[in-house]
């Protein structure tokens, strides 16, 4: 089987888009704030995923994506914690109606109501409202939901470890993921994306928040970011600090995926970074949509990349491919529709 750690719902119908401005409008105007939630059928569902995500499983020969609301669209920026919740809310529904049309297609991920200055412990209702209620396998965790401006503590900070301890409980990882960019300093794709999975992994690495949380487990996407092509530069960093060496400080907690677009970026990323560290990738249809004129081939079919490693034995891609999700996203051992998935019909 092959799993897809990292796809977001960019496609939704347009309703859920009309119900974010009315609730943007409803900031300044009370009386523009929506009621109810959007109205969408489960035929415009199918329809915006058979054309998008469903076919590109399809031709790619992908079988199974781990899901979550559109990442630039968390906007945890945007209004306050309630805003956040109830649009969190909202996004989260809509993911576990597709994962219920779709049981052998996708597996839910939540995302967090988080909102700037507001402690992350606001977030577990939801989480756990998500996991225990709806069977959803994990969430995106925003390092930075002022969106571009950092001014809530470190991600290894104690103002989260309330979250954490509920992971941990719940046995559920986060994938590191920023949300859009309102620092003009930083494009949200080529930039603030990246800068948040670098920042977290130098993060981690001058804390001790595995030392408090041995089993809690991050995946950072996008590649990890810079993190692989200076992987010299922060094994020098720790040994400067004191700290143990980086295998040791935080290869059994902190993960990296596929969501690199070209074949020598996967290829550093597989000589740098050990295979059980690597979890298959693509974040399609996501921040790159069109077709490299130097393959023929959509910059976001990563699975093209994988299979052309040299020197990747069959057991590497298996651990990249299925295994290593199902240990990070341990709770895909209960859905048994995981075992049975199959690619998409023709």
């Amino acid at each position: 089987m092959i799993i897809d750690c990292h796809g977001h719902y960019t496609t939704a119908p347009k309703e859920l888009e009309a119900y974010r401005q009315r609730q943007i409008a409803g900031l300044k105007d009370p009386s523009q704030s929506p009621s109810e939630a959007p109205k969408i059928a489960d035929d415009q569902i199918r329809e915006s995923l058979e054309k998008a995500q469903l076919k590109f499983q399809r031709e790619r020969g992908t079988d199974l994506t781990i899901f979550s609301p559109r990442a630039m669209g968390m906007g945890h920026h945007i209004g306050n914690a309630v805003t956040s919740l109830q649009w969190s809310q909202v996004c989260n529904d809509l993911i576990y109606r597709v994962c219920q049309l779709y049981p052998e297609n996708f597996v839910a991920v939540c995302q967090l109501p988080q909102s700037p200055g507001v402690p992350p412990v606001n977030c577990i209702g939801e989480l756990k409202r998500c996991v225990e209620e709806l069977g959803f396998v994990g969430c995106n965790l925003n390092p930075d939901p002022s969106g571009g401006h950092w001014s809530d503590p470190p991600i290894t900070d104690r103002f989260w470890y309330p979250l954490y301890e509920t992971m941990v409980d719940l046995d559920v990882p986060a994938m590191i993921h920023v949300s859009g960019s309102c620092n003009p300093n930083f494009h949200a794709t080529g930039a603030h994306y990246l800068n948040g999975d670098t920042t977290a992994f130098m993060q981690f690495l001058t804390s001790d928040i595995f030392r408090d949380f041995p089993t809690l487990k991050f995946i950072i996407p996008h590649g990890g970011g810079a993190v692989p092509y200076h992987w010299g530069r922060y094994r020098g960093i720790a040994q400067d600090l004191k700290r143990p060496p980086l295998g040791e400080l935080l290869l059994r907690n902190v993960f990296f995926d596929t969501c690199v677009y070209h074949q020598a970026g996967i290829d550093l990323l597989t000589k740098v970074i050990p295979i059980d560290n690597i979890l298959f990738a693509s974040e399609m249809v996501g921040a790159v949509k069109s077709i490299d004129p130097e393959t023929g081939h959509y910059f976001d079919d990563t699975k093209r990349y994988i299979d052309a490693v040299p020197g990747l034995t069959d057991e590497d891609k298996y651990k990249i491919y299925e295994g290593n999700a199902r240990n990070v996203y341990s709770r895909l051992k209960a859905k048994p529709s995981v075992g049975r998935a199959s690619r998409a019909t023709l």
